[in-house]
């Protein structure tokens, strides 16, 4: 029989940011305390994401209206890297950043816990900027799903290709 196998890759559903990202543009452009503060969020660059203000408290108030959209998406905060507001010229600007893809210490990591502590004869390998895990058993690959969803990696984790 062959080995059952599955991947576990950060990938983010691009589109489901920019639909966030969109709703959380409308409900600034419509909301009463957001009037006359020069508020806006929008995209620069492929992953990158541009909040202006005019106060760093209203870019922060800003930064926490697309979380909650993001959240409500499904979209795991993990992937949402953000930096501090910071001062340019009258206004605050604060840049985010969508990350995708496991690095290779982190895959490292994540390799050394299945081998510490996941079950005998699964083995994991490092493929580009994802994780191969395999096994003759099912079992043992689905005990290795639950150990990963127990643990706070600091970015965010799917399952894919289970086979």
């Amino acid at each position: 029989m062959a080995d059952s196998s599955f991947d576990i890759v950060s990938k983010v559903d691009r589109q489901e940011v920019d639909n966030a990202l969109n709703q959380a543009a409308k409900e600034i452009s419509q909301r009463y305390d957001f009037r006359g503060v020069g508020a806006s969020i929008a995209w620069s660059g492929d992953d990158r994401i541009e909040i202006r203000a005019n106060a760093e408290e209203r870019a922060k108030a800003v930064l926490d209206i697309f979380q909650s959209k993001l959240v409500k998406r499904g979209i795991s905060l993990k992937a949402l890297d953000s930096g501090e507001p910071q001062a340019s010229g009258k206004e605050y600007r604060l840049f985010s950043t969508i990350k995708e893809g496991i690095s290779a210490e982190d895959a490292k990591k994540v390799a050394k816990l299945i081998r510490d502590e996941g079950p005998k004869g699964v083995k994991a390998q490092v493929q580009g900027d994802e994780l191969r895990v395999s096994s003759k058993s099912r079992d043992a690959l689905q005990e290795v799903q639950r150990l990963i969803r127990e643990r706070d990696f600091d970015f965010a984790v799917q399952f894919v290709n289970y086979r």
